[in-house]
Parts: structure tokens; C-alpha cells; sequence
């Protein structure tokens, strides 16, 4: 004998296969027509009663789906181990394994497809609801299920399952495009590294000895490369020319003209160097640092679709006589170490090459005497910011240099000094800017 909600099924199943109109239950039931698939297509009905399945199936197979049945959950993890379905419908209350254990074994399956899953069910308590819920059923349907009501959570689940697809289709498209982007990353990384060496190549020597005198340098690029220069050559005995650099902005564009200017001031081949000439065709001579600021300025000027200027200061030395000439070109001041414990800051600021045409730049002449000491720097020093917000400033780098050890000489002292820089810069900034600096420690000829 059939129950009472077998019965309703049956009568319902019936009146839907023979068009009829009729009321059951209170309710107006109409025969349905066929439901368009869409993202839900295979439907896995989980039932033990094979009554409840059938009526299930029926309706299913009528409204377009293809329907499998299982009559256990154990049965059911079986076929979706094999093949994942779009929907599950599960009743709740089963022999063995329940449709909630069910449900909860069947989220822990290894799926890329996501399932929707509604557990049919008796029980309508706000506990039990959020038992089934914790097991990972999206959806819940009271038996006697309405066919109406099946069709409008069918829809619901539907929906959410093609938002879902479309999401990991999205997905999909943005992993890809991450993993070209890392790729082309990866390969931009490496062409930098080697930048940087061929960078690193335009300063041979960090630090040399001339005669009982001796130039250091410090080069510290934010990034793989950078646009700041040092450097220095000597044509002969007693005769050193020295200089710092900064090319406006950052990256590959700055690093090119840092490749360029040192060409321009090679210290190995001196017939391309701007800042010798050959007397005599037998040796070469420092030119002038107004004439070499001036040189450079027309070159720089005269490149059509260069927009990048530099700030230098470039300095030559008489090491017999102490007598240093210079120019600056907006660099910031160079700093003056006197062997008796006083320091001030040198130079009249100037303009930047590159900027404009025909611009006319002042040499200054400084007396040195042994023991005396320069350093140019670049404004990554003076411009770091600090811990508090604010800029360390010539003061600043002044108090640095003064908390160095004064018996320090040399690639020491620089190295203590940039240390002591990122001893006191803002950690959540770190280096902004490049770093340089050119030591020129003055000891006589």
C-alpha cells in the first residue's frame, strides 16, 4: 500500500504526464513543460526508496536533464568518483550512510567542477538545517517535494553553478596571463642582472692609490640598476680627475645614459674621453671642468629625443700643489673634510646638463692641504627619508660622517657611512634613490 506521500508523488507524477489540471494538497498543479539546461545538465538522484527515485527521475528526464540514480550514499560516492555530476539530490534519511554523512564525504572529493547539492528532507528544525548546512548542502527541499518548488531550487542552484563556471573560467584566463606576465617578469629580471653587470663594469676599480693619495667609491643602485655614476682616471703622475653623477629618474632609461657617460669619461680609453686632450700627439692633459660641463651640455643638448638631464660634479687635482678646480652642475655641494676637524660644504650649485642650451657654468678653485679630504655624493644620501617622515639633509649626512671612526680611510669609511644610512632611513621606505659617493683623500703627491 502506498503512503501517503508515495501517494501524492504518484497522483502528481500522473496528472503531469496526462496534461490535466487539478488541486492537490490545496494547491493548483499544472502540467509542466520542458526546462532548458543550462549550467546543471547530469543530475544525480540519491534515494532508498526506488518509488521516490522514479518520481524524482521522471520530472528530471521530462525538464531535459540526464539523471543517474543511486539507491545508497555509498553507491552515489562510487558514481561520483568516476564522474562528477551538476546536481545532487539527496534525501536525508537513508540506511548506512545518511545524506548528510553523504553530503559531507562528498565535499571532501577532489573536484575542479563545483556540485550544487539539495538534501530532501522531513525535518525543518533551525538545528538540523544548520547541521546540513555545516555538511555543505546548498539547498533544502521539505518532502512532499512540489514540482514547482523543485524546478524554482533546481533554477536557483542553476545560477549559481554558471556564476561559479564563469568565475573559474575567469580565473583560468587570469592564471594564464599571470603565468605569461611572471614569464616575461622572469626574463626582464634576468636582461636587468645583466645589466647591472655591464653597469658594474663602468667602474672597474672601487678604489685606487695615487701616490700617497687615494680615490674611493661608493655605487648603490634601489634597484637591479640605476642611474648615478662615479668615476676617475689619471692621464699621468700627480694629475687626477674625479667625479659623481646623477641622471634624472630611474630604471633602464637612466642606466643608458649612465652607459654613455661613461664612455664619455672613460678612464681606460682616453681618446674618447670628453675631459682629455692629446698635446703634442704624444700625451694627454685634463681639460678644464667648465670646458667639460660645457662639452657635455652641447652633446646632451644636441640628441633629439633625449629628455633626460644629469646633475655632476667634476672635479680635477693637482696633487703637488693641492690645488683643486670644479665645477657643479645642481649637484648637491660636496662636502669638505679639513685634517684639523672643521667641515663645510663647497660649490655654487650650477644648473643641471641637458637642461638648457648655451648655459654658461662657473669652476671654483679650492686650496688642499695634506690630510685634507672630498666627498661627493649624490642626493639619495641628503633625500632619504628618515623614521620620523622627514629628509636627512646635508646637516644630517654632516652628523653621519662626523659618528664615522676618524682613523676609518677609504672603502671603509664609505661603507661605514652607507651603513649608518640605513641605520637611521624609514624601514618602511628603505632606499628610494641610488646611492654614490666619490672619497678623495688628499695625502700630498
Amino acid at each position: 500500500m502506498l503512503t501517503g506521500t508515495c501517494l501524492a508523488w504518484a497522483v502528481s507524477l500522473a496528472l503531469v504526464k496526462s496534461g490535466q489540471t487539478t488541486v492537490l494538497h490545496g494547491r493548483e498543479m499544472e502540467a509542466q513543460t520542458d526546462m532548458e539546461p543550462g549550467a546543471i545538465r547530469r543530475v544525480l538522484v540519491v534515494d532508498d526508496s526506488r518509488l521516490q527515485r522514479r518520481i524524482l527521475s521522471s520530472s528530471l528526464k521530462k525538464w531535459g536533464f540526464e539523471v543517474i540514480e543511486a539507491e545508497s550514499g555509498e553507491e552515489a560516492m562510487e558514481i561520483c568518483a568516476r564522474a562528477m555530476p551538476d546536481l545532487v539530490l539527496s534525501d536525508w534519511v537513508m540506511p548506512g550512510m545518511s545524506g548528510v554523512d553523504f553530503c559531507e564525504a562528498f565535499r571532501q572529493l577532489n573536484s575542479d567542477r563545483y556540485c550544487y547539492f539539495i538534501l530532501l528532507t522531513s525535518k525543518s528544525e533551525k538545528n538540523e538545517v544548520a547541521q546540513g548546512l555545516d555538511a555543505g548542502a546548498d539547498d533544502f527541499l521539505i518532502k512532499p517535494v512540489s514540482s514547482d518548488e523543485l524546478r524554482a531550487r533546481i533554477s536557483a542552484g542553476d545560477r549559481v553553478i554558471g556564476m561559479q563556471r564563469e568565475l573559474s573560467a575567469k580565473n583560468e584566463v587570469i592564471e594564464q596571463a599571470l603565468d605569461d606576465l611572471k614569464r616575461a617578469h622572469d626574463a626582464i629580471d634576468k636582461d636587468l642582472i645583466q645589466a647591472r653587470k655591464i653597469q658594474e663594469s663602468l667602474v672597474p676599480d672601487f678604489s685606487q692609490d695615487f701616490g700617497s693619495s687615494r680615490i674611493s667609491l661608493l655605487l648603490k643602485p634601489c634597484g637591479h640598476i640605476g642611474g648615478d655614476l662615479v668615476g676617475m682616471f689619471s692621464p699621468g703622475p700627480n694629475r687626477v680627475g674625479f667625479y659623481s653623477i646623477d641622471v634624472s629618474g630611474h630604471g633602464i632609461t637612466s642606466a643608458m645614459m649612465t652607459a654613455r657617460l661613461g664612455g664619455y669619461l672613460s678612464s681606460r680609453y682616453f681618446d674618447q674621453n670628453v675631459a682629455m686632450e692629446k698635446r703634442f700627439n704624444k700625451f694627454f692633459a685634463l681639460r678644464q671642468p667648465q670646458d667639460v660641463a660645457e662639452t657635455l651640455n652641447s652633446r646632451l643638448i644636441a640628441d633629439t629625443g633625449i629628455e633626460e638631464y644629469f646633475t655632476m660634479v667634476y672635479a680635477i687635482m693637482d696633487l703637488r700643489s693641492g690645488m683643486l678646480r670644479m665645477v657643479q652642475a645642481g649637484h648637491p655641494h660636496p662636502l669638505l673634510l679639513r685634517r684639523d676637524g672643521t667641515a663645510e660644504f663647497i660649490g655654487e650649485g650650477g644648473v643641471p646638463i641637458g637642461l638648457l642650451p648655451g648655459v654658461p657654468f662657473t669652476q671654483v678653485e679650492v686650496q688642499m692641504e695634506v690630510g685634507d679630504r672630498l666627498l661627493l655624493y649624490s642626493d639619495g644620501f641628503t633625500e632619504c627619508r628618515l623614521a620620523n617622515g622627514e629628509m636627512l639633509e646635508p646637516e644630517g649626512l654632516l652628523a653621519l660622517v662626523n659618528e664615522c671612526n676618524p682613523e676609518q680611510g677609504g672603502q671603509e669609511f664609505l661603507d661605514d657611512l652607507f651603513w649608518r644610512l640605513t641605520q637611521v632611513m624609514s624601514p618602511e621606505h628603505g632606499l628610494e634613490d641610488d646611492v654614490s659617493a666619490t672619497f678623495f683623500e688628499f695625502n700630498g703627491p
